[in-house]
């Protein structure tokens, strides 16, 4: 407990300066850590962090009963309600309705706000949103990253993605919520390296940072840099990629280690499953170390209820989607095999191999099916595959291996005789893009072309020879692979995304499969080869055939029949996963919900059911028949709960959220719209002096402003394409002309909005409220006249205040109105009303121009002090009722999962041997009271209220006509 009560928002003195509380934390070495704006005018503009516990000075919280009260003699009384309006602009949101995302550049789909709401009903907000591919995953992670900043919790913020997705994750925070973060790929890393001291922590300098995992990986130096930092919110995109499979990976333990330097941890997967039930829970796990005491055998039990996951299919959001999720057209592509192909399978059919046979978890793995898949591909891959087996055989002089390798000689004598006139699928491709009825017309700037295959020698042999079939130029083909720079990979998918771009034809390798939206100016993709798991599928095809399609998608399989039985019959399989992959999406929306094998497996187990030649009596089809998900919870075993996460859930209509609007946070606003109020500050602003050169425009609700030295300054980490040219900005409120200019964006090359979504958020309009605060005289709030509204001894004081949890995040935050007559409290009104009582909509207030006494209503602060404080006391007995039943209802649950984990651990201490046994016990029993004890802590801090509520006093409207008095005071008042 702390004797001082520190909270946003509050006003302090320190340093003999005055400041404004932006976000407190605990330290522990004791006291607070206080994150703060300067307001006075040597520090106005600067941020400053405060350790009151090693202070010379102590931190002293301005007494709100001894506010100075100055009369407000602006033109219509603008400085003043700006100042208001500013506070109520700045009031952190509490409760776990949507309070801001709604008002960002996106669509309002009801199922996007869900994640969002079901985060922020925990004590701390930790989901995996683990939607279908194609539904918006970042979009939802922006809303609740917008939430948690208009909680004051969002400051500092950490994402995560796979190289391929750095840029368009980037893209979609900036343009869609005005999110800044700052790119980190390898260019990035190296222009922060020559920014800073070389043994500084960069991500102290940078609050908003995105960042490949792999790079992280790689560097060690900006490993350690990131595992010393502590971030508000942590966003993990892909998240799949850090989940254990079979041993701790460098990206899980990043993972892991990353888990604890966040209160908040946003995981974003379509496949969070790899079908094995430890995997999933190795995720769950990472958001909460007490849900899962045994990861090999629990239910949705234990982590539905705490609310960490969140999954949807397209079925169960069909409904809103009706104008973004065209249904796809799926067609198989047929070719007869050529002469020379025939031959290459009879060759392969016949192969026997005595040493290159393995094992798998599915059964023994022959190396024939090894080549078939490089051949069902291209022979370019099967004979990639069998030199580099050669290559291993040459070593070995045993009479098996020379067998392998007379074998593999004469199989690959076949393949080098299919030269691409012979290779009929290659062929077949060339023929359907030339093909009027398929419609692929590369004139059009709009019809590009996504061709997808496993195999790198495979896609070196497309871009190599179907450019030159299809006469394309160099420039309308390019390529992504693993192998691809970061930002190369950024810059192709831009391209390809964009309408002035000549790019028309993208050849693809398996990593541009996730995350990567293709669909902007394609709806045209083609399977090469195809894919021996139904996980491929889905997010192959989820590159086209997402949110935002406007066309349908034309989704094309070739495949290449062949008259030998045995090829014929293996096909057949292929087809079948075809077959089931177009059901699943249509009945389910996700074909993986209904194979619960990890991608290998089900590769293993596609592969055995083409050597075993008994397709229809293999477990293979029998997985495939069963397309139904349990419907009654008490089915969900461990790997159900991993794989049909909504099936355990609470009913349809909760998962779709079809009514999450329906209770929005009404916010007091005295200005109508955010162009009225930056139009109105900009005004005042230069009316004061500052040297500012804009326009605005009521008619378009526009404002261009040529950016002032101090904005530059807060801009220099914003990313660089998003500051525009000659630092010019030109911000606009209309949603629909956002869309345009975001439209325009994809048809040229390199561009980023040129026009900006001008709310709340936007770095433009945190500068103009940061400005009007500091203008204001240290501990002062205006008083505002309006003798002909009201009478002349009747006084609204307007006041904010609130209580902190014992980690300074704001549980009460309420604006209270408070009026006086007659020298004494009167009543007690919502701002709300207030704004209805004094018509302080849009205000134009006439002003008196003369600053009037204000001593009989500075008399009056104590008492309405002391009434604003006891109303706060009564709202915190409610409120810890409330917090008392959250503290004991998450204390019995921790009581019940510390009786399973210490069950789970005597169970795995019975299979130790005993010369191991005692030390296993002492360490693992440490670890699980350390986790326990660090989150009964959590707890009690952050669902415990402070014992003193603060209180600030923001303005006064008074019926009390001016008072003639000596100018040369009135004009030190103003």
């Amino acid at each position: 407990m702390l004797d001082t009560t520190f909270a946003p928002g509050m006003r302090i003195e320190a340093r003999d300066c005055e400041w404004v509380v932006k976000q407190v934390d605990l330290c522990e070495q004791g006291g607070y850590h206080l994150l703060c704006d300067g307001l006075s005018e040597l520090v106005r503009g600067r941020q400053q962090i405060f350790l009151t516990a090693v202070e010379e000075q102590p931190v002293r919280i301005l007494d709100p009963a001894e506010t100075e009260l100055i009369d407000d003699i602006s033109s219509f009384s603008r400085e003043g309600l700006l100042y208001l309006e500013t506070l109520l602009r700045q009031t952190p949101a509490t409760g776990d309705a949507i309070a801001l995302a709604h008002e960002a550049a996106i669509d309002r789909l009801n199922y996007q706000y869900v994640p969002a709401i079901q985060a922020l009903r925990q004590p701390r907000q930790r989901i995996l949103i683990a939607d279908a591919v194609g539904l918006g995953k970042t979009l939802e992670a922006g809303i609740l990253l917008t939430e948690l900043i208009a909680r004051g919790r969002g400051k500092r913020i950490l994402v995560l993605a796979v190289k391929s997705m750095l840029s368009q994750f980037q893209q979609e925070l900036w343009n869609r919520f005005t999110i800044p973060l700052t790119r980190l790929d390898s260019a990035g890393i190296q222009r922060l390296r020559n920014r800073i001291p070389g043994n500084h922590n960069p991500f102290h300098y940078i609050d908003k940072a995105i960042v490949s995992i792999d790079t992280l990986k790689q560097d060690l130096e900006y490993r350690h840099y990131l595992e010393n930092a502590y971030w508000d919110v942590i966003v993990i995109d892909e998240a799949h990629n850090v989940a254990q499979r079979g041993g701790h990976s460098q990206r899980s333990q990043l993972a892991e280690l990353l888990a604890t330097r966040s209160d908040t941890l946003v995981m974003l997967s379509a496949t969070p499953h790899d079908g094995r039930a430890e995997s999933f829970a190795s995720l769950v796990n990472m958001l909460d170390p007490t849900a899962i005491a045994n990861p090999s055998n629990y239910s949705a039990e234990d982590y539905q209820p705490q609310g960490l996951v969140v999954r949807r299919l397209k079925k169960d959001v069909q409904h809103q989607l009706k104008k973004s999720f065209p249904e796809r057209q799926i067609d198989i592509v047929r070719t007869d095999a050529s002469a020379q192909e025939e031959r290459a399978y009879r060759e392969l059919v016949e192969a026997q191999f005595k040493t290159l046979d393995k094992a798998t978890r599915t059964g023994t793995r022959l190396f024939r099916s090894v080549l078939e898949k490089a051949l069902f591909s291209s022979p370019a891959a099967c004979a990639s595959v069998i030199r580099n087996r050669l290559n291993k055989l040459e070593a070995l002089a045993d009479a098996d291996a020379q067998a392998d390798k007379e074998t593999l000689y004469s199989l690959l004598e076949a393949i080098e005789n299919i030269q691409p006139s012979q290779f009929s699928k290659f062929q077949r491709l060339i023929a359907l893009l030339q093909d009027s009825a398929f419609g692929w017309d590369p004139s059009q700037p709009d019809d590009r072309l996504v061709i997808f295959t496993e195999a790198i020698p495979t896609q070196d042999f497309l871009i190599d020879h179907l450019p030159k079939a299809l006469k394309l130029k160099k420039n309308e083909v390019d390529s992504l692979r693993g192998s691809d720079r970061d930002s190369d990979i950024a810059k192709t998918v831009e391209s390809f995304g964009k309408k002035d771009s000549p790019l028309r034809l993208l050849i693809c390798s398996e990593v541009a499969s996730e995350g990567i939206n293709l669909h902007h100016q394609s709806h045209r993709l083609i399977h090469f080869d195809i894919p021996w798991s139904l996980m491929r599928f889905q997010q192959r095809n989820g590159r086209v055939d997402r949110y935002g399609q406007t066309r349908q998608p034309q989704i094309r399989y070739l495949i290449t029949d062949s008259k030998h039985p045995k090829i014929a019959g293996d096909n057949r399989v292929l087809e079948v996963l075809i077959e089931k992959d177009e059901q699943a999406s249509t009945n389910l929306g996700d074909p993986s919900e209904f194979l619960a094998l990890t991608e290998q497996e089900q590769e293993d187990l596609t592969a055995q059911a083409m050597e075993t030649n008994t397709a229809a009596t293999d477990p293979f089809m029998a997985l495939l028949q069963a397309q139904q998900r349990p419907q009654n919870p008490e089915d969900c075993t461990a790997m159900t709960a991993a794989l049909s996460l909504q099936s355990c859930a609470a009913d349809s209509s909760d998962i779709a959220g079809d009514n999450a609007l329906d209770k929005l946070v009404t916010r007091n606003r005295l200005y109508s719209s955010c162009y009225q109020y930056a139009s109105q500050a900009l005004s005042w602003l230069q009316e004061t002096g500052l040297k500012l050169e804009f326009e605005t425009s009521d008619k378009h609700q526009r404002i261009r402003l040529g950016s002032p030295v101090e904005l530059l300054d807060r801009l220099r980490n914003l990313p660089n394409e998003a500051i525009p040219e000659n630092n010019q900005f030109t911000l606009i409120e209309n949603k629909q002309q956002i869309e345009q200019e975001l439209q325009r964006c994809r048809e040229e090359e390199g561009a980023w909005p040129q026009i900006h979504y001008l709310w709340d958020l936007h770095p433009v309009v945190q500068w103009l409220q940061d400005r009007i605060v500091s203008a204001r005289a240290r501990h002062s709030a205006p008083v505002i006249r309006m003798p002909k509204t009201l009478d002349e001894d009747q006084h609204y004081f307007c006041l904010r205040g609130g209580y902190p949890s014992r980690r300074g995040h704001g549980l009460i935050d309420q604006w209270l109105v408070i009026e006086t007559r007659a020298g004494a409290v009167a009543g007690m009104h919502s701002m709300a009303d207030l704004i209805t009582k004094l018509g302080l909509k849009d205000p134009k207030i006439p002003a008196t121009g003369t600053a009037g006494d204000t001593q009989a209503i500075s008399a009056l602060l104590p008492e309405v002090v002391r009434t604003a404080e006891d109303h706060l006391k009564q709202l915190a007995k409610e409120k810890e009722r409330e917090l008392t039943e959250t503290r004991n209802a998450q204390q019995q649950r921790l009581n019940t999962l510390r009786e399973k984990f210490n069950t789970q651990l005597n169970l795995e201490l019975e299979r130790t041997l005993q010369s191991t046994r005692a030390a296993k016990q002492s360490r693992e029993q440490a670890r699980l009271d350390r986790i326990f004890k660090d989150f009964e802590e959590w707890v009690e801090h952050s669902q415990t209220l402070e014992d003193h509520p603060w209180l600030q006093v923001a303005a006064v409207f008074t019926g009390q006509p001016p008072v003639a008095t000596d100018p040369h005071r009135a004009e030190g008042q103003q």
